[in-house]
């Protein structure tokens, strides 16, 4: 982030926009990308938002100007929009139900080393190798194509033939709103909101804050932040498995949620690089990562599975409304203070939000 700000000439406020835009596109086609996946196929839209996803995020890395850079950045979200509802729809119908927040868990896994990789890839390559900071994104755009390709040739539309659920699912009577008259759904989406909002000033800003506010150099910072992801693939599996024996999110989610907000205060009070490690392992054990296996199956627990892709872009279409918002109110937050710390401590308020939606929710004494 330094080095765009610094090439470009950008505020934090402006600098914090650019992964709000991203992610503005992004959230915009998580309904219209759930909608058409439960009407002609989960596939039909996730491959071609692959490919799309490949290309653009390779053309940001020949974009001549800022104007042509925030273009084809927002370009990439839209493309990568279109995977999050039509998988996770596939994924709940082929996970057995009694494992549904482990299977997502592995699945959501993906994301941290994504993040790790990401962090890794483009300190290594800018800091170490001296590239421009674009060539990251040329270099990324192959293993996405390559995900593509083996989405196009491996992935069956319907992995439960003999599901007559399954079957039926084009038969539905199914209305969009059906979806606002569930409670639980309701408190997932207000909950996931809520936690998107930490998880995603803490993932855009935590390098930047380390460099600047702590005086790390840009590699120290990123594998410092890189913690995050690193560890929550070990807390998201853990977490999961716990909900699936239980046959219960809300337990689970009131466990983390907690936590999550001391880790966000703890940050900011750390007062050595050890104490940040631990707090930085403790989020990444029970921070949004962890959180969302357990949420999708609350989620998959309480949506018709006639319209599970529908119901997944609107859950996401509401947690990554946080993406937009939380880079941006960071920056502009940092701008007015002087410092980041107070756009952490409202991230803190905000996931007191979501712990108060998730008391909301009714279960019974085992889902699955």
């Amino acid at each position: 982030m330094p080095h765009i700000q610094a090439e470009f000439g950008l505020s934090k406020g402006n600098l914090g926009l650019i992964s709000s835009l991203f992610f503005l596109t992004y959230t915009a086609l998580q309904i219209p990308a759930g909608i058409y996946g439960d009407k002609v196929g989960r596939k039909k839209i996730m491959v071609p938002g692959f490919m799309l996803f490949a290309a653009f995020i390779a053309s940001v890395s020949i974009s001549p100007s800022f104007m042509i850079f925030i273009i084809l950045w927002m370009m990439t979200g839209a493309a990568q929009g279109a995977y999050y509802g039509p998988q996770y729809a596939l994924s709940s119908e082929a996970i057995p139900k009694k494992w549904i927040t482990l299977g997502s868990a592995v699945i959501g896994s993906g994301m941290s080393f994504g993040i790790a990789l990401g962090y890794y890839l483009s300190s290594t390559m800018v800091d170490s190798f001296h590239t421009s900071w674009k060539m990251p994104f040329l270099a990324i755009s192959i293993p996405i194509f390559i995900v593509a390709l083996l989405m196009l040739f491996f992935i069956r539309e319907n992995a439960n033939p003999k599901d007559p659920k399954a079957a039926t699912t084009a038969k539905s009577d199914f209305r969009f709103m059906d979806l606002f008259k569930n409670r639980n759904l309701i408190m997932a989406y207000i909950t996931i909101f809520c936690s998107i909002y930490g998880f995603f000033v803490i993932i855009t800003w935590l390098p930047y804050y380390l460099q600047k506010e702590r005086g790390m150099d840009i590699v120290h910072a990123s594998n410092i932040a890189s913690i995050v992801p690193w560890i929550s693939i070990i807390g998201t599996l853990l977490c999961s498995y716990v909900s699936d024996k239980l046959g219960r999110r809300k337990p689970v989610v009131l466990f983390m949620m907690p936590l999550s907000l001391l880790a966000i205060f703890g940050i900011v009070y750390s007062s050595s690089e050890a104490v940040l490690i631990a707090v930085l392992i403790l989020y990444g054990f029970i921070g949004k990562i962890s959180l969302n296996p357990v949420l999708v199956a609350l989620v998959a627990d309480n949506a018709p599975r006639s319209a599970l892709s529908t119901a997944f872009g609107l859950y996401n279409f509401f947690g990554m409304a946080a993406s937009i918002f939380a880079p941006v109110i960071t920056g502009f937050i940092a701008d007015s203070t002087g410092s980041l710390n107070a756009g952490f401590y409202f991230a803190a308020v905000v996931t007191v939000v979501g712990i108060i939606a998730m008391l909301f929710v009714k279960e019974g004494e085992k889902q699955a």
